[in-house]
């Protein structure tokens, strides 16, 4: 990876290697979740240029960018991949050696009550930009394309659901999605492969499992029980709280798309997992735990007491988990945060940054 600091040479040498090395990326969603943390490693900890192409939905909050706006590296142009002809010019505009594909309507719930705009985001926004990267190619000589790379992150739950007796998805795991927004993104997971497979698009897939971590929008399962906590409101959880996740920091999904960036062979796809399952109920009770020694509150003797079951969702997986060797073994990535620190850290995020997140649930009312 091209991070700063290395002292093993002359600072001359080590900045001449970096700046050469340095690519211009170009960013979808990077206003999201896992986009914001992963332009903000780049512009912090490497030499790299992002462009951030953002439609700015409900879920993607310039805010989560303002350490890094004013950086002479980053660029934020607000367009639609729906419409490709926006799409195609910004592609152009941003001179991208290297896309990272992360938009994506991603609740499930959400995908369940309303479909459409996932089929439309997923599958008919990632047909477009997958046009636009090949229409760009096509007027670039071949010095130009030859380490162009297009990295499609998709997801854990295109695989379907782990019975409790079943190993950990690899990445030739058969697929199998239950839910809306599994099947839009399975669906994009083919077009990728159809594209670098027909038309020779340099591309690589990564699947990952459940993320957590700062600026994680607040309907998401681990935000919405620290605010649950914080309003001494009942925390639901679906069923009998025993469907099993694959917890993973953020920051090391981050690092971990980097590397494949960096250094994955194309046309191979990898799976990034933290190797840490447990069930929701278990989540919750440890987020409560958590919440009761940082941040107790008068006549809630422990959080644990606001903890409510819910009917299950419809067609709700049991069980992710993913097998990340290939990963750990070809690039040289593991995770770095501890999953009961970096929980820690997580709920501390949150206490620190009521202005971000009681914007956003003003904007929801």
């Amino acid at each position: 990876m091209l991070f700063k600091g290395n002292r093993k040479r002359p600072f001359a040498i080590v900045l001449i290697l970096e700046l050469i090395n340095a690519v211009k990326i170009f960013i979808t969603g990077g206003a999201g979740f896992i986009g914001s943390n992963l332009v903000r490693l780049l512009i912090k900890e490497t030499n790299h240029s992002v462009t951030n192409f953002d439609k700015l939905t409900y879920a993607g909050n310039p805010e989560s960018l303002i350490d890094v706006e004013e950086s002479p590296r980053y660029e934020f142009i607000k367009g639609d991949l729906l419409d490709l002809a926006v799409t195609t010019e910004a592609l152009k505009k941003s001179g991208a050696e290297a896309i990272i594909h992360l938009a994506a309507e991603s609740h499930v719930d959400r995908s369940i009550d309303h479909p459409a705009p996932f089929i439309q985001t997923n599958v008919l926004g990632t047909y477009n930009l997958l046009q636009a990267s090949m229409e760009v190619l096509s007027q670039r000589d071949s010095s130009r394309t030859d380490h162009f790379r297009f990295l499609h992150v998709s997801t854990d739950e295109v695989f379907g659901s782990l019975h409790s007796a079943e190993q950990p998805f690899t990445e030739t795991s058969r697929y199998a999605p239950n839910s809306p927004y599994s099947a839009s993104k399975a669906s994009s997971d083919h077009l990728v492969r159809a594209w670098q497979s027909t038309f020779g698009l340099p591309a690589l897939v990564t699947h990952c499992s459940n993320n957590y971590g700062p600026f994680q929008f607040p309907e998401k399962l681990i935000p919405v029980v620290i605010l649950k906590c914080l309003q001494g409101e009942a925390i639901p959880v679906y069923g009998n709280g025993q469907n099993i996740r694959d917890w993973l920091f953020v920051e090391d999904h981050c690092r971990a798309l980097l590397a494949v960036m960096e250094k994955g062979t194309l046309g191979e796809t990898y799976n990034i997992g933290a190797n840490h399952e447990c069930s929701n109920l278990d989540l919750v009770q440890t987020v409560c735990r958590i919440m009761d020694q940082l941040h107790s509150k008068p006549g809630i003797e422990s959080y644990e007491s606001l903890i409510h079951f819910v009917p299950d969702r419809p067609g709700h997986d049991f069980s992710y988990a993913m097998d990340s060797k290939k990963i750990r073994a070809e690039l040289d990535w593991k995770p770095q945060e501890k999953f009961n620190i970096g929980l820690a850290k997580t709920v501390k995020w949150y206490l620190d940054h009521p202005t971000w997140w009681r914007s956003i649930l003003a904007q929801q009312r």
